[in-house]
């Protein structure tokens, strides 16, 4: 069926300076519809979701290069599913590879193919700079920009993920599709750069222009968080809950970001109801080290345990199956990622996995185990490094709370004062002093 007329076909892609190498409009059409709803975290059922258009597209031109790139690349970047253990997934990217050999297309969609082929290896750094070699032709090329963004997350590349935005901006008019989701991008990686009022200003900007973009939401709960306004942060969430729920990608994330101010003011039950009610399975709520009993399935991380697409889901699957007191599946997934770090080759996540993945999960089961100074003494060295596992600070968080109350059990509490220099006038630190200075008193 023909795709509504809203998106963009053969002619709109070549008048924007962004051709695709394909002669069905059609193909065109759901390439775009896809791309839309990638930007705004959502599957649009009128479309028939992701899945629809993505099959939709298969069969509108099964040789469409960028069809394959986008399909197969999202995919690839929810990291849920490796190529060294997913056949049908690795022979997709080289089917990919394969077509866009055989084809005459443009210099610009041949770098997205070797973007998505790095990518897919686990060589982040490599993929982004050559997402990066297509941005400075094609600044609106949002495909390689949002691409980029979540590999930078990956790698917590902060500073990169800012500028990667801040660069193209000027490029961009109103009149352009996607236009108000940049402002989304670009907060958040001020946010994560720390220039909270600024990350603030400019996603409210983005609201203004288009309330339901997720991601700026989600990129004002984070400036909350780290600023430790919780009151601001659960009126925020709560008023503006009926627009960004309808993001299905990201709605359990942002109400796990709601569920944090509960925690943040001790109100665990709170929370719970949250999680109760909204986030199921999510794996996030695995992280809930805060005295409330872990509430974990393993059938959430057990088909992934041996996946080791990012070392932030490693350690979050490990507290999962260590919360749900599966000692099998910890010990397979600490060997697995000790195995993958001895012959790492191109892929960044399984390089840093010696240095700092392994270690960072032998302190979480030493912890789990009681053994409080061996785990301060893994994790102590490693805290100016742990931004390398990727992620946002607010999720990081977690191991800062983690090197806490080992280094609380072992008698050191520098660290405190430390958490509390950052983010003053955060209760959750002041609960952590009394009880410090309970214990050794």
């Amino acid at each position: 069926k023909m795709m509504a007329s809203s998106f963009r076909d053969c002619k709109a892609w070549r008048a924007g300076g962004l051709p695709l190498s394909t002669s069905s409009n059609e193909a065109c059409k759901l390439y775009d519809a896809i791309l839309t709803q990638f930007v705004k975290w959502r599957n649009d059922e009128t479309l028939g979701g992701f899945e629809g258009c993505i099959s939709a597209l298969q069969e509108a031109d099964p040789n469409f290069v960028m069809g394959h790139v986008i399909s197969t690349g999202l995919e690839l970047v929810s990291t849920t599913s490796s190529t060294r253990l997913n056949e049908r997934l690795a022979s997709a990217v080289r089917r990919t590879v394969e077509l866009a050999n055989s084809q005459d297309i443009s210099p610009r969609e041949k770098l997205h193919v070797k973007a998505m082929e790095l990518f897919s290896r686990g060589h982040f750094p490599k993929a982004c700079d050559v997402w990066e070699d297509i941005l400075v032709d094609h600044p609106t090329d949002m495909l390689a920009l949002k691409f980029a963004h979540d590999a930078y997350f990956y790698m917590g590349a902060q500073t990169q993920m800012r500028d990667s935005v801040a660069r193209v901006l000027p490029h961009w008019k109103p009149h352009m599709p996607l236009f108000s989701y940049l402002n989304g991008l670009y907060s958040f990686g001020l946010l994560e750069t720390r220039l909270y009022d600024q990350a603030e200003k400019v996603a409210m900007e983005g609201l203004a222009l288009t309330p339901d973009d997720a991601w700026a939401v989600h990129s004002v709960a984070h400036v909350y968080e780290m600023k430790a306004e919780v009151d601001k942060g659960l009126k925020f969430m709560e008023s503006r809950e009926k627009d960004w729920q309808v993001s299905d990608v990201l709605a359990s994330h942002n109400y796990w970001h709601w569920a944090l101010y509960f925690i943040e003011k001790g109100q665990y039950e709170a929370a719970l109801q949250i999680y109760d009610s909204q986030v199921g399975l999510h794996r996030e709520f695995a992280s809930f080290l805060n005295g409330i009993s872990v509430r974990c399935w393993v059938l959430v991380t057990q088909p992934h345990t041996d996946d080791h697409v990012t070392l932030f889901n490693d350690m979050h699957f490990l507290m999962a199956s260590l919360g749900a007191k599966e000692s099998g599946t910890s010990q397979r997934l600490l060997e697995g990622l000790q195995e993958l770090a001895k012959e790492p080759g191109d892929n960044q996540q399984h390089q840093l996995a010696g240095t700092i993945g392994v270690p960072m999960c032998q302190a979480i089961m030493e912890y789990d185990q009681g053994n409080y100074n061996r785990s301060v003494e893994l994790l102590y060295p490693l805290r100016y490094r742990v931004v390398e596992i990727g992620g946002s600070d607010a999720q990081r968080d977690i191991f800062n709370q983690l090197l806490i109350h080992a280094a609380m059990k072992s008698e050191n509490k520098c660290l405190l004062v430390e958490r509390d220099a950052m983010r003053p006038s955060s209760p959750l630190t002041e609960r952590l002093m009394q009880r410090a200075l309970a214990l050794h008193n």
